[in-house]
């Protein structure tokens, strides 16, 4: 079952509209590494996990990333105003202008539309758990993009946040990968001489970078405070 909540889990503010800069919040909104695409891979991951712990971590942090969808929907609401202006927007979608009367609707910076094609469920915990750490460390690196892109302080504000329960998000992923990395696919076949091996194929090299590998568990240090 799950509750909406009227109340945002931060408030959004914005210092004055910016149509151009609405289109590329839509890119957290609708696209490949955005909040809805997190929220529906969590959420679809969790069907068959039997671990009632981890379970229940990755519906708590789809519910969440659904939260942050609305943040940014509100966001791009009071980035585009009032006026339908399609001149307003030099570069990007401007779908947003001439079909959804300046609705946050589920496409990319692009105008491409959002597709369970982003979402990834193996059925494997120890693949998805990676590939969900890979997940909020690309949104982290969108997110920087984007604070880097605009000086609305408000905006900024809210960039700083959902880049920050990213990074809460991946720390936890890691911490559920550490109780379960001798499980799964990690497990699931022998280690043979052939894990062993690294094939210099860059010709001409004056020295090798690399050297065939020792296999080796998966394993992540906690995040340092800063």
């Amino acid at each position: 079952m799950f509750k909406h909540d009227k109340q945002l889990q931060r408030e959004v503010k914005v210092e004055r509209p910016n149509p151009q800069y609405a289109v590329l919040m839509q890119e957290q909104l609708g696209g490949a590494n955005g909040e809805l695409k997190a929220a529906m891979q969590y959420l679809s991951q969790s069907f068959r996990i039997k671990d009632k712990a981890i379970k229940d971590l990755f519906l708590d942090i789809a519910a969440e990333e659904l939260s942050h969808m609305e943040m940014v929907s509100q966001t791009i609401n009071l980035l585009n105003g009032h006026d339908v202006d399609y001149k307003s927007v030099g570069v990007g979608e401007i779908e947003t202008h001439v079909l959804t009367g300046l609705s946050p609707v589920l496409i990319n910076s692009s105008g491409e539309p959002w597709t369970a094609n982003y979402v990834t469920v193996t059925g494997d915990l120890v693949a998805d758990l990676l590939s969900n750490i890979a997940s909020e460390q690309r949104a982290k690196v969108v997110y920087e993009y984007l604070h880097r892109q605009i000086d609305d302080k408000y905006v900024r504000e809210t960039i700083d946040f959902l880049l920050n329960r990213e990074e809460a998000h991946n720390a936890l992923f890691r911490e559920a990968l550490n109780k379960v990395k001798d499980t799964g696919s990690n497990i699931d076949f022998g280690v043979t001489e052939d894990s062993k091996l690294y094939f210099d194929l860059s010709t001409p090299t004056p020295e090798n970078h690399f050297t065939s590998p020792e296999a080796t568990k998966v394993s992540f240090t906690e995040p340092q405070n800063k």
